[in-house]
């Protein structure tokens, strides 16, 4: 491998782990939110009880946590795609909502992590299969 290849290879980890640490944050800060009173109503209005939102928050934190082993982080990213997934289609059909964009951006950043960590998630299904 070229020096070149090499030094864009070494900046393109480092960028993705800033974006992992910057969705890890986020994602902490999100459940921290979901842990308060600020949206049982919110949750109210989804119908589900509120033991979505404390599942969600759990989800989060636990996203948040494998997004920062480097073994578990692909993983976690696509778990937390699917926890966004779900809030794209709340925020799209609840009729009091700030909307679907951040939890859009949301998906869209965490889908980039899985799929430049794929090697990752791709170790641990053989891992499982032996």
């Amino acid at each position: 491998m070229s020096d070149q290849a090499s030094a864009t290879r070494v900046a393109g980890n480092v960028a993705l782990w800033v974006l992992q640490v910057a969705l890890a944050a986020y994602f902490v800060y999100s459940a921290t939110t979901l842990f308060g009173d600020g949206l049982v109503a919110k949750f109210d209005d989804i119908g589900f009880g509120q033991w979505l939102r404390y599942l969600t928050g759990a989800l989060e934190i636990a996203g948040a946590i494998g997004l920062l082993i480097p073994r578990l982080c692909g993983l976690a990213a696509l778990g937390l795609a699917g926890v966004m997934v779900g809030a794209v289609g709340t925020e799209l059909f609840l009729v009091d909502k700030p909307g679907p964009v951040l939890p859009a951006i949301l998906l869209v950043l965490s889908l980039v992590v899985a799929w430049f960590r794929r090697d990752t998630i791709l170790a641990l299904v053989a891992t499982l299969r032996s």
